[in-house]
């Protein structure tokens, strides 16, 4: 295990309910927990390493049970804000024949509640190995406006910035403002986890070749290209392998990704970031085998592996779990 002081992975990110159906027919819905980035730091602590989250939250119920869900997943919330009249978010979340999610009407009573830059408190980032956001709330001002001060203290402390690019476009306000935006962030990345669609919207290529050497000029060091059904790609160091998907029978995809980057972020707290081109293929075969494990279930959070559900998986490949 790497020796470090750091205490834990740093998460930003609104918190979702989300309403998710309970088949394809698409007519009724139960609600769960939700949210990329909460995923992802219940995930973390999931599977046996330490998790904190920035959001905010307010003093209705369904804020109370945001909190006391993520209380229940362990997941370190010293350094959220509750704002009494924020109210949480949601967003209906459609199934298709091939179980896919499509994610429809987004809920949102409190748009301009948000975390601000002032809220954040240094302590969190001395702390954080690493600190860990995507580009879902940066089509608010303030939001973005957080998200660069968040990405500043992780430098000034020196944790590591891991970004999910986790693009949902139908947020902003234009294609042009949300690629322009979110690329302005690719220059402070050490891990970057993005689908291909993402990487062909970012890059404005068409190919994966054209989107990897398109990446290149941003000198990140760990990339991670899914690619569904297929599995994913690794960019280490302009090394380049690919990572087979692992054969399920898939129930619901929402979340997948979420448990993919958990499993990385995982990795990289516990182990650091990979030497060799073979021991970045192994922490992803690694986030491959819990994105399927979570496709098996319904739901997000509660689809989510847990450390007992992948403890055989630790030793596979030379991953080490001391």
């Amino acid at each position: 295990m790497l020796e470090t002081k750091k205490e834990f992975v740093l998460v930003y990110g609104d918190a979702f309910v989300d309403f998710i159906a309970n088949d394809t027919t698409n007519t009724s819905f139960t609600k769960f927990l939700g949210g990329a980035t909460v995923n992802v730091a219940a995930g973390i602590s999931r599977i046996g390493a330490p998790a904190a989250l920035i959001t905010v939250t307010g003093d209705d119920e369904t804020s109370e049970f945001v909190r006391q869900e993520l209380d229940n997943e362990g997941v370190i919330m010293n350094y959220a804000k509750i704002i009494p009249e924020k109210r949480v978010s949601g967003v209906h979340v459609h199934l298709t024949e091939a179980h896919e999610r499509i994610f429809t009407n987004y809920i949102d009573e409190t748009p301009d509640l948000q975390v601000e830059s002032e809220h954040l408190q240094e302590e969190a980032f001395k702390h954080a190995s690493i600190f860990n956001f995507c580009s879902n709330t940066m089509f608010h001002p303030t939001a973005l406006e957080t998200t660069k001060a968040a990405v500043a203290l992780a430098k000034k402390y020196h944790a590591l910035v891991a970004m999910d690019a986790n693009i949902r476009p139908l947020r902003w306000k234009s294609a042009q403002i949300c690629h322009d935006t979110i690329a302005t962030f690719l220059k402070d990345a050490d891990l970057l986890k993005l689908a291909d669609e993402e990487m062909f919207f970012l890059t404005q290529t068409n190919t994966l070749e054209d989107g990897i050497a398109a990446l290149k000029k941003f000198d990140i060091p760990l990339i991670m290209i899914t690619i569904g059904e297929k599995g994913a790609y690794v960019v280490f160091n302009e090394e380049i392998k690919h990572v087979p998907s692992i054969k399920i029978d898939c129930v619901d995809t929402t979340g997948a990704g979420d448990a993919f980057m958990a499993g990385i972020l995982r990795q990289v707290h516990l182990y650091g970031m990979p030497k060799t081109i073979e021991e970045a293929y192994n922490y992803v075969h690694f986030a491959n085998r819990l994105g399927a494990n979570a496709a098996t279930k319904a739901g997000a959070i509660t689809a989510m592996p847990c450390y007992e559900e992948i403890k055989e998986l630790l030793n596979e490949g030379g991953l080490r779990d001391e």
